[in-house]
């Protein structure tokens, strides 16, 4: 009996020292650990609050998608294709057959009486266009005038009400951060609606094309969105969408728009002189921070730096000289070129710029009255510019156009990039109204003989069927 009461006082004072043991070391270490998170949460939240700011995303959508997803329009394009349509077709000889061929985009109503503004390749080659409002009322649409390097065209319906319309924002005045939506008909879906927001300014995707300039955006935008509007939380038209980036062809996170004011300036111009009036600086030029012994020499890195003035511009008539660096243009910063070409694409020729460069470590304010820009798109995938005197006199010629830039891969670069075209089919070619009437005049089915001297000063000639 005594060994049992012994027995059973032991197991109650073991009892009570584990019972000890684990309050004293194991307890108490977790309640210091959990006022330890404790204490580290109430400090995030002491250094991080702030008692007149409101936390959280309270951004309405709803305001921006009622105001604009009337005024976007679904886009056919349906063009003629004349030639075999089967491989029996071309044993058989029957080369007259035709079929319909359509293509699908967007358009955005940017009045009430029916104009439209999408993008060129939405409607190029386009026998006829059918519009289709939200309402799903359709109405045939004619072209007004395009733009095949800024990729806007402008066409008309005739409704017989007034349509709701989209007004135009200033694009600007876009941040980066800022919440967007993109109104489109992707993948044949009717008033789509996708929000994200501004991911980039001022972005240029090839870099061989010195015009480009667009909005980045990661709202989704996919094949059939391409000429519809990307709109800030107000409602206000900021941008065309364009274009994707993408290995697969659909969205992964990157899309791209014309700015609202590129668009709208080219709208205008179509609506007022009935071809675009595009005005130059007069200067050829590169990014600055692209070159590493620049920005050590001149201490910056911000700018686009001046390698050479045209002759009889509005920058050598104002005084701007190679090796000057372009850091503003009127109240815009300038950072590299895409900020430069983006901002003078919204102006016209004799309007006048305010540009500041830096010259020999100081920053100088030089007024400069833009010039005309006389360009066009040859169809067989050549883009021309009138020659300088300079110009010809250099390739020993009296008249031709100078090839600006390739846009087919059958072009080398190296062979064809500032060659001179002197005749298309045996008629001398003195500038680009004689190049564009030369193609004008050509009859169905006949060739096409150019005649070019090349960079050696060697007289070429090409031949197209």
């Amino acid at each position: 009996m005594r060994k049992l009461a012994s027995l059973l006082i032991v197991s109650i004072l073991g009892g009570a020292l584990t019972l000890g043991s684990y309050k004293l070391f194991f307890e108490e270490e977790n309640v210091s650990f959990l006022q330890e998170k404790q204490d580290a949460t109430q400090s995030l939240i002491q250094a991080n609050y702030d008692a007149n700011r409101t936390y959280g995303t309270n951004v309405d959508f709803t305001a921006a998608a009622e105001k604009t997803v009337h005024a976007v329009v679904h886009v056919k394009n349906v063009a003629v294709y004349n030639g075999p349509r089967s491989w029996a077709d071309v044993m058989q000889g029957r080369t007259e057959s035709s079929k319909a061929l359509r293509g699908t985009g967007s358009g955005v109503i940017i009045t009430p009486d029916g104009y439209i503004v999408t993008n060129n390749h939405v409607i190029d080659g386009a026998n006829e266009l059918e519009v289709t409002l939200n309402n799903n009322k359709t109405y045939k649409a004619k072209v007004i005038g395009a733009d095949a390097i800024s990729d806007i065209a402008l066409i008309k319906v005739e409704p017989e009400e007034e349509l709701e319309y989209i007004p135009f924002g200033n694009s600007n005045n876009v941040k980066v951060g800022e919440w967007v939506l993109a109104v489109g008909n992707p993948f044949n879906l009717k008033s789509t609606v996708t929000a994200g927001i501004v991911s980039a300014k001022s972005r240029n995707l090839n870099p061989n094309a010195t015009g480009q300039s667009f909005i980045q955006t990661d709202a989704a935008i996919n094949p059939g969105n391409s000429g519809g509007a990307l709109v800030n939380i107000n409602g206000e038209l900021i941008g065309i969408n364009t274009a994707i980036t993408s290995m697969t062809g659909s969205y992964v996170g990157y899309a791209f728009a014309v700015p609202s004011n590129n668009a709208r300036k080219i709208v205008e111009d179509i609506m007022e002189y009935g071809d675009i009036q595009q005005g130059i600086l007069g200067i050829r030029g590169s990014d600055f921070n692209r070159t590493p012994e620049l920005i050590e020499e001149y201490g910056t890195s911000q700018g686009v730096y001046v390698s050479e003035v045209t002759s009889g511009s509005g920058a050598e008539k104002a005084g701007i000289k190679a090796k000057d660096v372009i850091r503003k243009i009127d109240n815009t910063n300038v950072n590299k070129f895409s900020d430069l070409t983006g901002y003078i694409n919204t102006k016209r020729p004799n309007d006048t710029v305010n540009v500041t460069v830096l010259r020999d470590g100081v920053e100088k304010e030089i007024a400069v009255k833009l010039t005309k820009l006389s360009v066009t798109q040859l169809p067989i995938g050549l883009e021309v510019t009138n020659a300088t005197k300079d110009e010809l006199k250099f390739y020993q010629t009296e008249n031709g156009v100078k090839i600006s830039k390739t846009l087919s891969d059958q072009y080398p670069e190296e062979e064809f990039l500032g060659a001179i075209i002197t005749e298309i089919n045996g008629e001398k070619i003195y500038d680009i109204r004689d190049a564009e009437e030369a193609f004008k005049s050509l009859e169905r089915g006949q060739g096409i003989t150019m005649t070019f001297i090349d960079k050696t000063g060697q007289k070429q000639r090409v031949i197209f069927r």
